[in-house]
């Protein structure tokens, strides 16, 4: 039932196109987990809906989008698929996907999802061509051990936070060196969902021209301070990916980072109740997070649309969509499988809900990967060195998506 394709087989012509008859889907998805519940879900599907079957195929992830994208222009794309939102500008301007809502709006478990998802998965054109299936929201991890040793309480604002992240950066064993740092800044790729939580969060603030206001400046340049004169991150935090912040959070090296609940069991593992979580603070006006997203689509293609909605509206139902992510590590979207859900500790998925009312995606913007993988992390290591001022840093970004 699951299948592997190559990029390089799509490319040669290769890849057979399961021509479908009706009541045929070809789904495509990508799970890393060996243990991959999706067999179990498609017998259960097609037990429900006899006359419908499911070709389901487990596609890399490295070459997810080439192929999908290959594969629509070659007139071979799936029926449907997962999809992520930063996908969603190219395959409209492809015309590669079917709206949802008049299937949506006569969906029984419409009102399941949790609230917001369908705000935070909706296109700027009004309609909906996703559907939830699993999520995530990034929130602050802090050392419980650490702030009870010395009488702190969860950072709720910037000032707090700052507070906080000088006095938990000690020199503990009395070497005269720093054994314990505030905070574990991500200053390489990725590592704009923390500055994003100092800075857009700030009244009027956005990835726009109103980055380069005073207030949007200001939001950089507290990043900048905490680093060159609080110096409550680690010296390598230009640099620092995810591996490198966990790794020094577990070890003590740091006593606060942001990350989410993918994370949770982890870190339990190593820290049991040392561990403990809240939302991102409060700075300027306003909170921001990072909404991890994850949906699935009709694609425009489908020999059977109805078929595909079905199986698709089946995956984010619930039970259907607990066990789906029990595979990816991260959250139903149901509010049903959210009250009984034991894949990650009841607080961190409290935390995570409690960051949805203030959780963003980027923009829908072609310019959006080029943010994520290059304009950001290398003006972010740039102003933390020194190189060049939080002013410049922030109209580099702006200019992006300006131009745009």
């Amino acid at each position: 039932m699951q299948r592997t394709i190559s990029f390089l087989a799509l490319m040669a012509g290769l890849v057979p196109t399961f021509a479908s008859a009706d009541g045929t889907v070809r789904f495509w998805y990508h799970f890393d987990n060996p243990e991959n519940p999706m067999a179990e879900l498609v017998a259960k599907f097609e037990a429900e809906n006899p006359g419908i079957r499911i070709e389901a195929m487990n596609v890399p992830w490295n070459s997810y989008y080439d192929n999908l994208y290959t594969s629509i222009v070659g007139g071979n794309a799936p029926d449907a698929a997962m999809l992520k939102m930063f996908a969603l500008p190219r395959l409209l301007e492809m015309e590669a996907l079917e709206p949802l809502d008049d299937w949506i709006d006569a969906w029984e478990g419409k009102d399941d999802i949790l609230p917001n998802l369908f705000e935070l998965t909706r296109a700027e054109d009004g309609k909906q061509y996703y559907l939830p299936v699993q999520y995530v929201a990034l929130y602050l991890y802090y050392r419980a051990d650490m702030f009870d040793e010395l009488g702190l309480t969860p950072p709720q604002t910037c000032d707090e936070f700052r507070d906080a992240a000088i006095k938990l950066t000690r020199d503990t064993d009395g070497d005269g060196k720093i054994d314990t740092y505030g905070f574990g800044f991500r200053g390489g790729k990725s590592g704009h969902e923390h500055w994003g939580s100092f800075t857009l969060g700030r009244t009027g603030v956005g990835l726009d021209q109103s980055l380069v206001s005073d207030a949007g400046v200001a939001g950089t340049q507290f990043v900048i301070d905490l680093f060159q004169a609080d110096k409550v991150f680690p010296p390598s935090a230009p640099n620092d990916g995810f591996q490198e912040i966990i790794g020094a959070f577990k070890t003590g090296v740091t006593a606060m980072t942001i990350h989410h609940v993918g994370s949770s069991n982890d870190l339990v593992a190593a820290l049991g109740d040392k561990v403990a979580a809240t939302t991102v603070p409060e700075c300027g006006g306003g909170r921001w997070t990072t909404f991890g997203d994850e949906s699935t689509a009709v694609l425009s293609n489908a020999s059977d649309k109805e078929a595909a909605w079905k199986w698709i509206s089946f995956l984010s139902t619930a039970e259907n969509n607990a066990l789906f992510n029990t595979a990816t590590g991260q959250l139903p979207v149901t509010q049903s499988d959210t009250a009984t859900w034991q894949g990650h500790e009841p607080r961190f998925v409290e935390v995570t809900q409690a960051s949805l009312p203030f959780a963003h995606l980027l923009p829908s913007s072609p310019n959006t990967p080029e943010f994520v993988n290059t304009v950001w992390p290398a003006n972010m290591q740039r102003a933390l060195l020194g190189q060049i001022t939080a002013q410049q840093m922030n109209e580099a970004i702006a200019a992006l998506f300006t131009d745009d």
